[in-house]
């Protein structure tokens, strides 16, 4: 499979994740809401890794993905991204291992702060890599 198309199929993935966490929620599923959020984020931050020409490392850390996004897309407004929402990629790194291990619940509240975090991070993330992408 190409670059090209690994990013395109991630970019979808993505999309779907993000879609299904909003049906999720609209049905109170907010643990597997929050689990689809950061599948979304973390295929997402991947395809952009690849548009900016690089290789992802096989890690499920958000934080790790969008930090090494940071340095390659040279995004002072990306690097912004790990402060500002330190506490929700937190919750969306914690989210992925609870979700097949530890029962979690989550409150309407968490579940869209955390899909207001992703959406916004996307956005950042896009400004940041689109100018830049070679995909």
């Amino acid at each position: 499979m190409s670059k090209l198309d690994e990013y395109r199929l991630l970019i979808e993935r993505s999309r779907r994740f993000l879609e299904t966490a909003r049906m999720q929620m609209d049905k109170g599923f907010y643990d597997l809401a929050v689990f689809s959020l950061e599948q979304s984020l973390q295929l997402y931050l991947k395809a952009s890794l690849l548009k900016l020409g690089a290789d992802y490392p096989r890690t499920h850390s958000v934080r790790k993905l969008l930090e090494l996004l940071s340095e390659l897309a040279e995004s002072e407004e990306v690097r912004e991204l790990l402060s500002e929402y330190a506490v929700e990629l937190g919750a969306l790194e914690d989210a992925y291992i609870t979700s097949r291990y530890i029962p979690r619940e989550y409150a309407l509240e968490e579940a869209s702060r955390l899909f207001q975090a992703v959406v916004r991070m996307m956005e950042v993330v896009e400004r940041a890599v689109g100018k830049r992408g070679q995909v």
